[in-house]
């Protein structure tokens, strides 16, 4: 289950789940309440990363599957966080790429409190540029440039309260409990953003009792140039997948195949 970060959508995960689908991995992603084709509600109540992964895990719920590992990036690496806690017999492990915990709350706050206000202060200008955003056509632009001006295409309002819901909640389940969290992990974080600083990522893996660390090159490493990091995810997934005596039961590895929600 590939979950997508801040103002983003599945299709940022687009890439990877073909690569890992490729590995013989069934792979689903899934657009988070707020973000790519999902609903948008303009309560910011509607949004934390607690109610995204009892959404994770509705989903499961509709696919009748009984475990999976969650990815998650930045956000999404929260929401998988959420999901472990929420739901621990569903995951078979996690891969947690660029985790937001202690050290990175004074930096998303000068990063994103003006696109706060922009959203919510400024909304007709921003719903004018949305309109300029929607009118470039996907075809002119890269891969990546396409992603990006996806965010800027949303509506201003649900995307406000995406942000001011995230504020105002907690962003992930506390340190004493991701100490108790057993699920296998690959932490992956690296340095030089402060948004995801890598030692939130080492922290992380401190703490988990059964994780990995995985330092990337940059931030757009997995993106751009994702060969090793796709690899060093899928060795963890065959590992998470490796047959498993529990209650008598033997478990093998999931099928080959993409599915989007």
């Amino acid at each position: 289950m590939l979950i997508h970060g801040l103002l983003l959508s599945q299709r940022m995960h687009e890439r990877l789940a073909h690569s890992l689908a490729e590995h013989g991995n069934h792979v689903v992603t899934i657009d988070l309440l707020g973000h790519g084709r999902s609903d948008r509600p303009t309560e910011p109540s509607s949004y934390s990363t607690a109610l995204f992964a009892e959404q994770v895990v509705a989903l499961l719920d509709h696919l009748a599957v009984d475990e999976t590992v969650v990815v998650g990036t930045s956000l999404g690496a929260n929401t998988a966080l959420e999901v472990c806690q929420h739901a621990p017999a569903r995951v078979r492990g996690m891969v947690i790429e660029m985790p937001v915990l202690d050290h990175a709350l004074v930096a998303c706050l000068v990063a994103f409190g003006p696109l706060l206000v922009g959203l919510t202060a400024a909304q007709p200008a921003a719903r004018l540029l949305a309109l300029a955003a929607r009118a470039v056509p996907s075809r002119l632009l890269p891969f990546w440039g396409d992603i990006a001006l996806d965010t800027v295409r949303q509506d201003p309002a649900p995307s406000g309260a995406v942000l001011r819901g995230l504020f105002f909640g907690r962003s992930a389940p506390p340190a004493a409990q991701r100490r108790a969290m057993l699920a296998p992990a690959l932490v992956i974080g690296h340095r030089r953003d402060p948004i995801h600083p890598l030692t939130d990522a080492g922290m992380l893996a401190d703490e988990l009792p059964n994780a990995q660390l995985v330092e990337a090159s940059s931030l757009v490493e997995l993106r751009l140039t994702p060969e090793r990091l796709t690899g060093e995810i899928a060795s963890f997934l065959d590992a998470c997948w490796m047959p498993a005596r529990r209650g008598g039961a033997e478990r093998s590895t999931a099928t080959a195949a993409v599915a989007s929600t």
